[in-house]
């Protein structure tokens, strides 16, 4: 699989340019090319000695939309090709506010979530940084957008496929990538990051100053039963977490949010609302409740409606900062890892019919 470009910030791309000789500024206009969705075909700014020449070693746009599903909701998901026959996928929400991309940063997951999709077959390989900046300008290419104040994709939440604190350095360097001025511009207010608690690293973050929004996939406020749908639990407790994302705040001033799935009688009852309670009170933070889109493979049921309002309730009695998120793209395997699931599933059909 050859490199691709898009893994290289401006001042990169001038050093590729000097050593063949040619002219830094060149630069620029790839770059800009690159963010714009172009392949090497359509720089017609670079002659096509330059061209052909950055083409037998790199490649251009390493992720290419192969399947877009369409949801009642407006939500759209799609399944993206990579260089090496890997696929991944994002999910496009839609909202009054403007369009957000979520995005992979793994092909697959080594963390086990019981509740999604993602880790079924386990790790497969990091993305680079450029793999996961071809997601958005794929997305953003799809919808019609351009550069900076035209682009169609005006939030990031990376919260796909893969634990993005385990693919760290190129998870930062996409950050970076992202934010640049002459790319898409998308500034780090409007990206957030969502772990499952990799608490040396969320240490590291706090130290990058990216104020991006740190969100936690927390799921249950007693680590026993915790580490029995999130293996991590296992390693790092629920108190080593909220001191990291303390630390996180006190070094950058965003408040963190917890992502807490509803299971139908794992975690919904009023024991699991007061112990949220007595261990978020009175910090920076907000829980955002998510009715669970169910995984055929792992048997858990998502919490009905109405227990899922009570459960808000009792948060907000309890002094919580909490909403119950919009449930999008339930029609079209909305969830983490679902649409990949079923192509890997598919294929494996054809090839065991042939």
């Amino acid at each position: 699989m050859k490199d691709s470009l898009l893994n290289y910030g401006l001042e990169e791309l001038k050093s590729i340019l000097i050593k063949r000789n040619e002219k830094p500024f060149r630069a620029m206009q790839i770059f800009k090319a690159l963010h714009s969705g172009l392949g090497f075909s359509e720089m017609t700014e670079l002659s096509k000695t330059l061209r052909e020449n950055l083409s037998e070693e790199f490649s251009a746009q390493t992720v290419k939309i192969i399947k877009t599903l369409k949801s009642v909701d407006g939500t759209e998901k799609f399944l993206f090709l990579l260089d090496d026959g890997n696929v991944i996928e994002g999910v496009l929400m839609k909202y009054s506010y403007g369009n957000t991309l979520c995005v992979s940063t793994q092909v697959g997951c080594r963390m086990g979530c019981k509740f999604c999709a993602s880790g079924l077959h386990g790790l497969v390989r990091n993305l680079t940084a450029g793999e996961i900046l071809g997601e958005v300008i794929a997305a953003n290419k799809y919808s019609g957008g351009k550069l900076g104040e035209d682009r169609k994709i005006i939030n990031v939440v990376l919260m796909g496929s893969g634990e993005p604190l385990d693919n760290y350095d190129n998870v930062i360097k996409f950050l970076r990538l992202l934010n640049d001025k002459n790319g898409l511009n998308i500034s780090a207010r409007n990206v957030s990051l969502s772990t499952s608690g990799l608490v040396p690293k969320i240490y590291d973050l706090a130290k990058e100053n990216i104020p991006l929004t740190l969100t936690i996939s927390l799921h249950n406020p007693f680590d026993d039963e915790r580490a029995k749908v999130m293996p991590v639990a296992k390693r790092y407790k629920i108190g080593e977490i909220l001191s990291a994302c303390e630390n996180y705040f006190n070094k950058t001033g965003r408040r963190y949010i917890f992502e807490y799935v509803l299971i139908k009688d794992e975690n919904d009852d009023v024991r699991h609302a007061e112990a949220l309670i007595k261990l978020l009170k009175g910090k920076p933070c907000h829980v955002n409740l998510i009715r669970l889109n169910e995984v055929k493979e792992n048997n858990l049921k998502s919490a009905a409606d109405k227990d899922a309002y009570r459960f808000l309730g009792l948060l907000e009695k309890g002094g919580l900062s909490a909403t119950v998120r919009r449930r999008m793209g339930a029609d079209i395997d909305g969830a983490c890892g679902q649409l990949r699931q079923r192509y890997l599933d598919e294929n494996k059909r054809e090839e065991t019919n042939e």
